[in-house]
């Protein structure tokens, strides 16, 4: 693969990267904004989450999930501003973080179990369903900071990143949003995965910021691409013309004081072997 190159700065820090109708998606997590990248450059401010936003997706009619990281709250876009769509305290032990949202708007949402940035030991967490209408409920239990997660083009089956235990994890689901077969996708020795990618042949891109790379893995655990960006990648999406541009966002740190002080969070990008598939 090739080397990527820069297509906008300035960020504090990019997560959850989405493309949708032409334009990239994101939450700039620290500096408590989401925004949309258009084809010609230049970021538009989408909304405001003072509890720092996350994942990102879209219901069915085309409004606007956002999860609201620190009050474990998951957000709806109306026209007079962001509004209450599932609280999800009672539900996630600790902030929520990354989300897919499928076909009929049912969303996925992991949280990260423990306070990370204070260094407490580490802590299971849960991945919670939220439907459409907002009823949430717990579905999967006993991860190991579940991250990225996407859908394949069925809707059959959900991959999620687990952090800390260096690998890819997958279930089965069902017509109701229920997971079941829970099974190892992929090992990833030595390797954090944060944000992930499925394509068209099956793939899936994983952003490593531990390591500084960004690999596409095979189910199994083969690695047939390592891409090393600019500085540690985070988030990543394919989009672009074909959804054949897998866009990555890259910082020098995770850490609030210091992304905030330095505002080198960068969208980078190179062209992908296979087009995105599936969701988000």
């Amino acid at each position: 693969m090739g080397e990527t190159r820069r297509v906008a700065e300035g960020l504090v820090f990019g997560e959850g990267l989405r493309w949708r109708e032409g334009r990239l998606y994101l939450s700039d997590l620290h500096d408590r904004r989401v925004l949309a990248l258009g084809p010609e450059g230049g970021f538009q401010e989408i909304a405001r989450v003072e509890a720092r936003p996350s994942g990102l997706g879209w219901l069915p009619d085309g409004r606007l999930l956002v999860v609201s990281m620190r009050d474990r709250c998951l957000l709806r876009l109306e026209p007079g501003g962001l509004v209450l769509h599932a609280d999800l305290s009672g539900l996630a032990s600790f902030d929520c973080n990354d989300m897919v949202v499928g076909p009929t708007g049912r969303a996925y949402v992991g949280n990260f179990g423990f306070d990370l940035f204070a260094g407490l030991e580490q802590r299971p967490a849960e991945l919670v369903a939220v439907e459409p209408d907002g009823r949430a409920r717990v579905v999967a239990t006993d991860l190991a900071f579940p991250n990225g997660v996407v859908l394949t083009p069925d809707g059959r089956t959900l991959v999620v990143a687990e952090s800390f235990a260096a690998r890819l994890t997958a279930f089965d689901v069902s017509d109701d949003g229920d997971l079941s077969r829970r099974r190892v996708w992929a090992e990833i020795e030595g390797m954090v995965p944060d944000g992930i990618a499925l394509d068209a042949e099956g793939a899936i891109w994983v952003t490593s910021p531990a390591t500084g790379e960004l690999l596409r893995v095979h189910e199994g655990g083969r690695v047939s691409a390592r891409v090393r960006p600019s500085q540690s990648p985070y988030a990543c999406a394919l989009g672009g013309p074909g959804r054949r541009t897998l866009y990555v966002a890259t910082a020098p740190s995770h850490q609030p004081e210091e992304a905030l002080a330095r505002r080198a969070g960068c969208i980078e990008a190179l062209e992908a072997a296979a087009p995105g598939a599936g969701w988000p």
